[in-house]
């Protein structure tokens, strides 16, 4: 049997031969240091034989930054958790421990609740583990003998898992630990040189609200003790620009149970709001998108025509009325496709682009849920344009220039990267269809020079697109605007116009979000700022901080000069000391301090910028250099 190397070359080895032996094969060292073997983009554990012609990269522990050396080295820590755990509290019931995207997790039904000052004495455990050393063992066995085996342990979310696993059933042995798991695994635990366990948090199993709550620990691993101290110190800057944290720090918005996944949304809030609002409007009218509205709610019959029902049916929100089910809009683009219908349309009126920032409800599991970036109420700054084969591209084009605008204003291109999503296994329309709109949809990303990744089969059920995501404060990559086009709903919504040839066409639609949720993009923005923003989106732009009683007239009188001038200004008259109110202001993040004691007019005014620069200026020179911000 011969296997493939990365350079090319061929390795011979003897059949059933597997992903370590060819490790030993290449040499001892190489041998010792490997952790996991990738094949074609998969990855696979060193245990398993390989197949005669199959290319394969060995990875090792040099390889300490690549996420799929690290998916092994967490997966490997996971189940060190769960023997760690099982030690300390006998009677535990054990569910599932993934590897995660930065660390993982394990999930277990303790017989007596714990806090969050037991991890450490877990994570102390864990060390002692490591000390005496482990190493993985694999076996596959019948799924008799795995239902015996949790049946004498009395594990039952193993039972399950056994009783509802596809294929074969294998087990991973550590110590005295055995775990029922696909792999991969490393080979020892010599190579997890630093592990942190990073907290506790509920979870329903298998996610369904309706099953035992269990409890979840979080933890991280790292191949070196640098790696983990340089995490936990991002960590610790991602929980300071937290959106959940500061946005009710600094009164823009709170969440009440009355309404899991719905923002309240304070007049400071609202002041972040309209600014994009403004822009989104402003932009539009620049770029011949014209505003409609529709309702917020339909009759499922509207959604079983355009193929939702069928397709997003579990995210719907469903109320009742009489003898009708009426469902509460996830996405506009039915609405959009009914007011396009509801006259005949010519040639000559195409591209119609409608937009419209509507409410939207989707039925996000509580799970899910994590403040404004992931909601059941949103608001989207949706558009959908309707256009003929020969506009596609031009239509495409100006979506990525207003993109680049939108990016560019508030600083966060470099934050931003992209996927085109493919025909998935659940769609509409023939693959020749598929065919002609994921061409379109390539051609127009590679021409803009977009970077981007193949997600192949995450396509909409209607078409095939591409989603921009931008990372938050811990790096986790969000989905915020959207492009797709969608050569099937028109047709299902009796859309069509006249062409020149006197005839009727079903046009293309192209659906299009850049901001994508107005809730998300703020709730990014907070943490990208970590809630410095900029002077024209800060909700409280000038706060005026007289003295003295004596001088709160003149502030008030500066303050409508300001306000006279559009900026969002606060007068803060409290009998307070002025090092008070100034070091509050700083903790509220306003961009300018105006101090106004007996020195102080309109034509000398003492200015504090946030973070302790101090000048004095005129009201009309500061108000002109305010106009540039």
């Amino acid at each position: 049997m011969k296997v493939v190397l990365p350079d090319n070359s061929e390795l011979e080895l003897p059949d059933g031969a597997t992903g370590r032996d060819a490790a030993a094969a290449i040499g001892p060292k190489l041998a010792e240091q490997a952790v996991l073997l990738r094949s074609d983009g998969h990855v696979q554990d060193l245990r398993l034989p390989l197949e005669d012609g199959q290319q394969i990269q060995i990875l090792t522990t040099r390889d300490k930054d690549d996420p799929d050396a690290l998916y092994v080295l967490r997966h490997s820590t996971a189940h060190l958790l769960a023997e760690a755990v099982r030690r300390l509290y006998p009677g535990v019931k054990i569910a599932i421990g993934p590897p995660i995207e930065n660390g993982f997790y394990y999930d277990f039904e303790f017989p007596e609740p714990i806090s969050e000052s037991d991890l450490e004495r877990i994570e102390a455990e864990m060390r002692k583990e490591l000390s005496e050393g482990r190493e993985w063992n694999r076996q596959e066995v019948s799924r008799e003998e795995a239902r015996r085996r949790f049946e004498a342990e009395d594990e039952p979310y193993k039972i399950e898992l056994v009783d509802t696993a596809e294929g074969e059933i294998s087990l991973y042995t550590q110590g005295d630990f055995t775990d029922l798991c696909r792999g991969p695994h490393l080979q020892n635990s010599k190579p997890i040189k630093a592990v942190k366990l990073t907290g506790l948090a509920g979870a329903y199993w298998r996610g369904n609200e309706h099953n035992k709550q269990l409890t979840r620990i979080y933890g991280t691993a790292f191949y070196d003790q640098a790696d983990l101290d340089a995490y936990m110190e991002r960590l610790e800057d991602a929980r300071r620009r937290d959106h959940r944290k500061l946005g009710p720090q600094l009164d823009l918005f709170n969440f009440d149970p009355h309404s899991p996944g719905a923002a309240l949304w304070h007049p400071k809030g609202m002041a972040i709001w309209n600014a994009l609002e403004d822009l989104r409007r402003a932009e539009n009218a620049k770029r011949g998108y014209l505003e409609v509205k529709t309702p917020l709610m339909w009759d499922v019959e509207l959604w079983k025509r355009s193929g939702h029902w069928d397709n997003y049916r579990e995210n719907i929100f469903l109320i009742e009325h009489g003898e009708t089910t009426f469902g509460l809009k996830p996405m506009n683009c039915p609405g959009h496709m009914l007011v396009f219908s509801s006259q005949l349309r010519s040639y000559r009126e195409l591209p119609i682009r409608y937009a419209e920032a509507a409410v939207l409800h989707r039925d996000e599991p509580t799970g899910a849920l994590h403040g404004l970036t992931r909601a059941r109420q949103f608001s989207q700054d949706d558009a959908h344009v309707f256009c003929t084969e020969e506009q596609i591209q031009d239509e495409i084009d100006g979506m990525f220039d207003y993109l680049a605008v939108l990016y560019d204003r508030f600083g966060v291109r470099e934050l931003a990267h992209a996927e085109l999503a493919t025909r998935p296994a659940k769609k509409l329309g023939t693959d020749e269809q598929w065919d002609y709109t994921e061409s379109v949809l390539r051609a127009a990303a590679d021409q803009m020079g977009l970077r981007y990744r193949l997600a192949e089969g995450e396509g909409a059920f209607y078409g095939p697109k591409i989603d921009f995501f931008i990372d938050d404060a811990l790096g986790r990559p969000w989905q915020m605007g959207t492009i797709q086009l969608d050569s099937q709903q028109p047709a299902r919504l009796g859309c069509t116009y006249m062409g020149p040839d006197n005839k009727e066409h079903t046009p293309y639609l192209i659906h299009r979000a850049l901001f994508g949720s107005l809730e998300r993009f703020i709730g990014i923005l907070i943490e990208h700022y970590a809630g410095e923003f900029p002077f024209w989106l800060a909700p409280v732009q000038l706060l005026v901080l007289p003295v003295g009683e004596d001088h709160r007239e003149a502030a008030w009188e500066l303050a409508s000069k300001l306000r006279e001038a559009g900026h969002r200004v606060d007068v803060d008259e409290r009998d307070d000391t002025v090092g008070k109110r100034i070091r509050e202001a700083e903790l509220e993040k306003i961009p300018y301090v105006i101090v106004y004691g007996d020195r102080e007019s309109d034509d000398s005014l003492a200015i504090r910028e946030r973070h302790g620069a101090q000048s004095t200026k005129s009201l009309d020179e500061f108000l002109k250099d305010l106009a540039t911000l």
